[in-house]
């Protein structure tokens, strides 16, 4: 074998392809280090907006993935590769997975919504979807909730962000509301007395918005009283439970009846 073909070859090789694999590292150390500081600086970004940590982790490592594949595609096309046909598989491929997936997709674009506008946060009491609990967690596909009956709720976050929700914890403060009747022989008055100082007497019961007591209804046989007491919302059944015990036991001492059902049953004698 001619060593001076040999030597011939190689040069000829190194002076094509020496100068393309050199750009081709170059490039890779290049785009890692700028595809890091991005990295660094979305965190940074995120922490400041107080994204959910799962959200970040999920964000960060999806637009690492993404940056990659750009800088995997920029060195092959350093190196002389066609990267048309790459590109045409990689969306091919997303299409596919997106229409396999489109229940899945529209989860986890709700998620990202809850995460990033926090119509609610672990903690809130919700009513959402026929469900009504307390956030225990948010994740990326569904949010779970713990409902009054101490059961677990997981709710799609697809149908979660597009539904209403009630966000009984976002302003603090609930108003319990309580229907009293009496019978039609009490005094009006006498019973708002009685009412408001059960209102007034218990602790829980918050002074700011100021607790109402007002005839609702003049029903078939009893007047009705809008009974109207605002808490927080970790006192909101004890005030509800406390105040609708009260209520009979004041009603009870004051001599005002509560009254009941009355059938009348009246029988027609024969002839």
């Amino acid at each position: 074998m001619n060593i001076d073909n040999i030597l011939e070859k190689l040069v000829n090789f190194g002076s094509e392809y020496g100068v393309k694999i050199l750009g081709a590292i170059l490039i890779w150390i290049v785009g890692s280090w700028i595809i890091k500081r991005i990295m660094k600086m979305t965190k940074k970004v995120m922490n400041k907006a107080n994204y959910e940590e799962s959200l970040q982790k999920f964000l960060v490592n999806l637009l690492g993935w993404v940056f990659k594949i750009l800088l995997i595609l920029a060195i092959l096309a350093k190196l002389g590769v066609e990267t048309t046909s790459f590109a045409a598989v990689l969306a091919a491929a997303g299409l596919a997975v997106g229409l396999a997936l489109q229940g899945s997709l529209a989860n986890f674009a709700g998620g990202v919504l809850l995460m990033i506008f926090k119509p609610i946060k672990v903690g809130d009491l919700i009513q959402a979807q026929g469900e009504l609990g307390v956030v225990k967690e948010i994740e990326i596909f569904t949010t779970k909730l713990i409902t009054p009956g101490n059961k677990l709720a997981i709710i799609p976050n697809g149908a979660l962000s597009n539904g209403n929700i009630l966000n009984y914890s976002a302003e603090g403060k609930l108003r319990v509301d309580l229907t009293i009747g009496v019978s039609y022989d009490s005094d009006i008055k006498r019973t708002k007395e009685v009412l408001m100082n059960v209102l007034a007497s218990n602790p829980k019961v918050l002074q700011d918005p100021a607790p109402t007591v007002n005839v609702s209804e003049l029903a078939d046989s009893s007047i009705n009283f809008a009974v109207r007491p605002w808490s927080t919302v970790a006192d909101y059944w004890d005030v509800y439970f406390g105040t609708t015990e009260e209520c009979k036991k004041a009603l009870d001492a004051a001599g005002i009846e509560i009254p009941f059902p009355h059938h009348v049953l009246i029988r027609k004698q024969e002839a």
